[in-house]
């Protein structure tokens, strides 16, 4: 099994959001997104999206755009940006699969996803104390998200293999410093970091490679010129 990943995808099937109004690397990049995709990616692989899929306000609006990833190769593990929100509660999203046959697409929240020797685990992530503008609500959101991953992370207890973490939020300060969220990485033994969230110029912030024996990467989508970025075979 091969393991790509994608996020911030910001499909618009069925919303009024054209993405080539931040710039001409936007231009036809859903085609671009479904070629790339087909070339590279297999029906036994594996793809990690970890946030912002769809400009959606409720999932019901966001069909078009989950038939759209439906149709495309492998399984899909979506985790939740913070565009997403469609995104409703486990059940909710269970319902929504069952009723638009999303048979290839799994919705990570608060749990993990196994495969032989090979974990998937996230959360959403949020902004860290060290940015600017970060405000007691931000403190709110930031210690509840930490836990998230913290729970997601505790059942690969006893795992007998590696450990991907998906989270839509740089796991990293914007000033490059390590978060609660680089700690629990670490602390879990986690082999590789994926996030998004970071367009055009923050993308020159971003940390990449290996830190602390933890392999980060960058795969918001327009910073991969909409091409799945191959993590590894398992």
């Amino acid at each position: 099994m091969k393991v790509f990943a994608i996020s911030d995808l910001h499909l618009s099937l069925s919303a009024n959001k054209p993405m080539d109004i931040f710039g001409p690397e936007w231009d036809d990049y859903m085609n671009r997104i479904e070629s790339n995709w087909r070339e590279r990616v297999g029906e036994d692989d594996l793809v990690l999206m970890p946030g912002d899929i769809s400009w959606a306000t409720y999932h019901d609006g966001a069909v078009a755009d989950f038939s759209f990833i439906e149709a495309l190769p492998g399984t899909k593990i979506i985790t939740k940006g913070n565009h997403d929100y469609w995104w409703a509660t486990k059940s909710k999203l269970n319902k929504f699969k069952k009723e638009h046959g999303l048979n290839s697409i799994i919705f990570l929240q608060n749990d993990a996803c196994f495969f032989n020797n090979l974990v998937i685990t996230g959360s959403r992530g949020w902004k860290s104390p060290d940015d600017e503008g970060f405000t007691s609500e931000d403190l709110k959101i930031y210690k509840r998200e930490v836990e998230r991953l913290r729970l997601s992370l505790k059942l690969t207890g006893g795992l007998q293999g590696e450990i991907i973490t998906m989270i839509h939020y740089p796991p990293f300060s914007s000033k490059g410093k390590p978060t609660a969220f680089t700690e629990l990485l670490q602390e879990f033994g986690v082999k590789i970091c994926i996030y998004g969230h970071l367009h055009g110029k923050s993308c020159s912030n971003a940390i990449e490679g290996v830190y602390e024996g933890i392999r980060y990467n960058l795969v918001s989508a327009d910073y991969l010129e909409f091409m799945p970025l191959f993590l590894g075979e398992w």
